[in-house]
């Protein structure tokens, strides 16, 4: 099977109440991780690539460990997502470069920027067959090439949203409701605006919605981290059983990318911590792989509630 759009994916996640995992890739030992998971869960799958995936692993490493991932999964649909493109040159490279999917996040822009540079985007990536996912309102935190001071991050307006997919085509929108980037999600209490998610839903029937920052900052990974030599205090995620709750809404596609960093990190540790002596990255990557494996599992049945959907 070749790689696929979002758009089957969406509309059967939207009519069966789950979310569709969109998963942050690096390098091999990820995607195979990911893959893994996906096919004993029989779970559709978005791997996707950040600008600064593409500047670590080069464009032409990923495309092909995903086109590997391919060969090895017979009848597993795969889109290839670039997550926050911020310029019309990205999304335009990625579109000719292989990829199903682009975001274009113009939530730096004002609204009329943002809406103009999205139309130009979509209109270049229907033209070649690609999806396309836009962002209004700005999220919070830190991730790769994101960074968001939280006085300027800002919840999505329900009535822009309806005008912003009106003028611009796009094909699923990333709205601001509560989450945030990194694993520093919440000082205080974890709220998501289910209200705001309700009437964006309501004005938009059947349109796909998705939730960035979505990781849940997973406490065993935190603990096992610090336990072997890490220092990651206080880092706090988005509860499974909200990010559930969005999942039998409109919220067709959830991103993760914090746990699996989390995850990877925290296998390398223990190793490393119990076998200073050890030289083989296999020695550590193949463990890495096996956490990720599990965790992309755990959300695939816990919280996306995609298994045995394909």
């Amino acid at each position: 099977m070749p790689l696929v759009t979002t758009t089957e994916m969406f509309k059967k996640a939207y009519e069966g109440g789950y979310a569709v995992g969109a998963f942050n890739v690096n390098n091999m030992e990820i995607v195979q991780g990911i893959v893994d998971a996906a096919k004993e869960e029989q779970s559709p799958l978005i791997l996707q690539v950040s600008a600064g995936a593409r500047k670590y692993a080069k464009h032409i490493y990923l495309v092909k460990l995903v086109e590997a991932a391919l060969a090895d999964s017979e009848n597993l649909p795969i889109a290839l997502h670039l997550d926050h493109g911020d310029s019309f040159e990205i999304c335009k490279d990625c579109i000719d470069g292989g990829f199903t999917s682009v975001m274009y996040d113009g939530s730096h822009h004002d609204f009329e920027e943002n809406i103009r540079i999205t139309k130009q985007v979509v209109e270049y990536a229907h033209a070649h067959g690609v999806v396309v996912e836009a962002e209004l309102g700005r999220l919070a935190g830190v991730e790769d090439d994101v960074n968001v001071s939280l006085k300027d991050a800002r919840f999505t307006d329900p009535d822009q949203a309806v005008e912003f997919v009106e003028r611009t085509g796009v094909d699923s929108l990333a709205i601001a409701i509560g989450t945030s980037h990194g694993a520093y999600k919440f000082k205080g209490e974890p709220y998501l605006d289910y209200e705001r998610l309700e009437k964006i839903g309501k004005l938009l029937p059947n349109f796909p919605i998705v939730l960035h920052g979505a990781s849940t900052v997973l406490p065993e990974f935190v603990q096992k981290c610090n336990e072997f030599g890490g220092n990651i205090p206080g880092a706090q995620g988005v509860p499974e059983d909200m990010l559930r709750k969005a999942a039998t809404m409109a919220v067709c596609k959830i991103n993760i990318d914090t746990d699996l960093r989390l995850a990877m990190t925290a296998a390398v540790r223990e190793v490393l911590s119990n076998n200073p002596s050890e030289f083989d990255p296999r020695k550590y990557l193949g463990p890495a792989r096996d956490a990720i494996k599990g965790m992309v599992q755990h959300k695939i049945r816990e919280v996306l509630g995609s298994s045995n959907t394909i």
